[in-house]
């Protein structure tokens, strides 16, 4: 039980990290990549599409995405979802293909991207908080119904506290690399 418990909790506390890591590729630096719109979603036949699914996502040069719809009618669609999605880009359509620059990061706009990034993480950190919380609850739980003893419960808590400190150091280093990235000009 108190092994299953601990190989639960770090794989939820592995997946909370991978979710940060997602996060924090979606917040722009001031280089492309073609990640950068695995979120944008546009309408295809009725129904919310990602836009990857819909259009080939190429790479022109270090400042630019350019994006090659399967078929021609959703090339205004696909433009319309990069122009509201929240990240500030302006497509423009260039024949059959939509060019997407990227804009160079002021001063000002990257402190605002700091401080989403820190939300991000900090929504991490609390994130695994929680699923600390769960643990040592699972445990109090187990001792009350005498399943384990109150030395297992008291080692066991300690494990979990290793688990959420080496969790906790993870997300800064994370973070830390993502504002180094953010404050390269």
């Amino acid at each position: 039980m108190i092994s299953e418990l601990k190989k639960t909790t770090e794989h939820k506390m592995q997946r909370s990290i991978e979710a940060l890591k997602t996060d924090l590729a979606k917040v722009r630096t001031g280089r492309a990549h073609t990640g950068l719109l695995d979120h944008v979603m546009v309408e295809y036949y009725g129904s919310p599409v990602p836009v990857n699914q819909v259009a080939n996502i190429t790479l022109i040069d270090a400042r630019t995405l350019g994006v090659q719809p399967w078929e021609k009618p959703m090339l205004g669609k696909i433009e319309k979802a990069i122009r509201d999605c929240d990240l500030g880009l302006n497509p423009a359509s260039m024949g059959e293909i939509i060019r997407v620059p990227m804009p160079a990061l002021t001063e000002e706009r990257r402190r605002d991207l700091i401080k989403v990034v820190k939300g991000e993480g900090e929504g991490a950190k609390v994130a695994v908080r929680n699923l600390r919380r769960d643990a040592n609850n699972a445990l109090k739980d187990a001792v009350k119904a005498k399943t384990i003893s109150e030395d297992d419960e008291r080692r066991t808590q300690d494990d979990v506290q290793k688990l959420t400190d080496k969790a906790i150091a993870e997300i800064d280093k994370l973070l830390a690399q993502k504002e180094q990235e953010l404050m390269q000009i």
